[in-house]
């Protein structure tokens, strides 16, 4: 006899280990977004107007980024709860009482996601420092901080998913015959 199924409200949240290898294969696929949808038509239009684009400086740049990220995350959380990242490590995100994300509280988990990633511009700006490696020191303190306060929450949920009512569940579906 077999266990029966977890409903996604009864389901357990995800370990440190799977969550830490969704993120960095995360981070994998989002290269392949950044550099098929942000990095090559910046270099289509330098190619074909034999300039830098104005509009393609660091701050537009920065923006599109972003908007480009969270439309990813808003698609994948909406359809499905699972990004292709968090599909392969088994991974959802519903909300507290288990129900699909819309596009409203997908779009705030996104942005309330950055929490973690703030705090080091704002180091390396007041340091003085401009190289890349206090800012990749800083990024990654506030990391393994902000997955530390999520072992201090009751149910193990990062504060930007109790914030969102949200939480990630590892899903293990059943096998359809």
């Amino acid at each position: 006899m077999t266990a029966p199924e977890l409903t996604p409200a009864q389901a357990p949240p995800p370990g440190f280990g799977a969550r830490i290898g969704c993120l960095l294969y995360e981070f994998l696929l989002l290269f392949g977004v950044f550099v098929g949808l942000v990095l090559l038509p910046a270099i289509a239009a330098m190619a074909l107007t034999q300039h830098w684009p104005g509009l393609i400086g660091p701050p537009m740049m920065g923006t599109w980024v972003f908007l480009v990220f969270g439309a990813y995350f808003v698609y994948f959380w909406t359809r499905g709860g699972q990004t292709l990242a968090m599909l392969t490590w088994r991974i959802r995100v519903v909300t507290v009482d288990g129900r699909p994300l819309g596009y409203g509280r997908a779009a705030m988990r996104y942005l309330l996601g950055w929490m973690w990633v703030l705090p080091a511009p704002l180091v390396v700006h007041f340091s003085g420092d401009r190289g890349w490696g206090l800012l990749l020191v800083a990024l990654l303190t506030g990391l393994v901080v902000y997955m530390a306060l999520a072992r201090l929450h009751p149910d193990r949920q990062t504060w930007h998913d109790a914030l969102c009512k949200t939480r990630l569940i590892q899903w293990n579906p059943a096998k359809r015959p």
